[in-house]
């Protein structure tokens, strides 16, 4: 008999997804290698859980596994990208076909659902519902997607390296695009694709792109080049919620929400609500006219480096070393006129402070000190000084 994926997690068929959310957890702490596992048959169990989460049953024979394979493989370097070039094709063609029946659905305001791709591409479900959203389920993988309304994803995003052809656009014209427990479940986007929500929020988890080297392509040896695909994330009238963003990202927003900054990443807005202790690498921060960040960590010496930097709209750009250093105190009163609020040596980042556009345009004006007061005022030698009497004579 064959073991289906629910014997794998030791559960009945038709099981809840919280029963077989508690199974899989329940089986992964005893047997992920961290603990003293195995990790094949931890491998094993993750596999049953994420085929169950898309509604399937029976995990693939070895055969199966080899004939699914996304990326084909070849003799040389050639027909490697010829026939990666072929399947980017062919993914793109099934995600059009994919757009044009979601958009049929929508203009006539009926549900269903579908499966697209098939074992050798991969299969993704979409599924329209009463309400006008579009559910995705399976991993996304090369090709354009236009949808008029908002979107549901519970899988990751990934484009294909390998062309820019084919390249992962998702756009949605109104509406939101939200990932499924993207904290729990770890789904991600990767390796260029790009996700613009012209009038929504996004939602997600982790967010990748890709740089390496690649050989120099006149044969010189010791001589590279990068090659980057940068991923990006666009809610220009909205906000991106995100966890982590790592290696060649751009996040483009009317404001952002985020834990950690990784290695050569850009944050566009108006506002930036920044809750991690990492911002690393060639960082920047493109603060919008009249935004605020926030910071509500202090960066360890680790977590922040010194080439990070806040570039204003107006071209201006101020090291975030800077601001880790800048006390509170030390600002301008008409920036900050509460500042008996915040401890002596409270510095610019941390502590929640807001931070304006018009503080770091004019980062340099400094705090008015008020003239000490009291008995030892009225013993001051008095200023000399000079100017001329209603008479005309010069008094000294």
């Amino acid at each position: 008999m064959v073991e289906s994926n629910y014997d794998i997690l030791g559960i009945v068929e038709g099981s809840t997804k919280k029963e077989t959310r508690n199974a899989f957890r329940r089986l992964a702490l005893q047997f992920h290698s961290d603990r003293g596992g195995e990790n094949e048959q931890f491998i094993k169990i993750k596999q049953a859980y994420e085929d169950l989460k898309i509604g399937k049953k029976y995990p693939d024979t070895y055969i199966e596994k080899i004939r699914n394979s996304r990326v084909f493989s070849g003799d040389t370097e050639a027909e490697v990208r010829r026939k990666n070039q072929i399947l980017g094709q062919q993914l793109s063609k099934e995600m059009k076909t994919a757009e044009e029946w979601a958009a049929a659905l929508n203009r006539s305001n009926l549900t269903a659902t579908r499966l697209f791709g098939s074992k050798t591409l991969g299969e993704i479900e979409l599924e329209r519902k009463a309400n006008g959203v579009l559910s995705i389920k399976g991993n996304f993988m090369a090709g354009n997607l236009t949808y008029d309304g908002s979107i549901i994803m519970q899988g990751s995003i990934t484009s294909p390296s390998w062309t820019q052809e084919y390249r992962t656009n998702i756009h949605l014209t109104k509406g939101n695009f939200k990932f499924v427990n993207p904290l729990e479940t770890k789904y991600k986007i990767e390796n260029g694709a790009r996700i613009i929500a012209d009038n929504g929020d996004i939602i997600i988890g982790n967010v990748f792109g890709r740089k390496y080297r690649v050989e120099d392509p006149e044969g010189r040896v010791g001589i590279f080049k990068i090659q980057e695909y940068k991923t990006y994330i666009s809610a220009p009238n909205g906000k991106i919620i995100a966890e982590n963003a790592v290696n060649t990202v751009l996040l483009d927003a009317n404001t952002i929400i985020i834990l950690n900054v990784e290695d050569d990443v850009t944050l566009s807005a108006r506002e930036i609500l920044f809750y991690g202790g990492k911002f690393t690498h060639d960082s920047v921060i493109e603060l919008k006219q009249g935004g605020s960040i926030r910071f509500f960590e202090n960066f360890s010496i680790q977590g922040l480096s010194g080439d990070a930097i806040i570039k204003l709209e107006n071209g201006k750009k101020i090291q975030l070393f800077d601001l880790k250093t800048k006390k509170i105190k030390d600002l301008a009163d008409e920036f900050v006129p509460n500042k008996e609020i915040y401890e002596k040596n409270a510095t610019m980042v941390g502590y929640g402070f807001t931070i304006t556009y018009e503080m770091l345009d004019n980062l340099s004006k400094k705090s008015n000190k008020k003239q000490k007061s009291g008995w030892t005022s009225k013993f001051r030698k008095p200023k000399k000084y000079s100017g001329q009497s209603k008479s005309g004579t010069v008094k000294i």
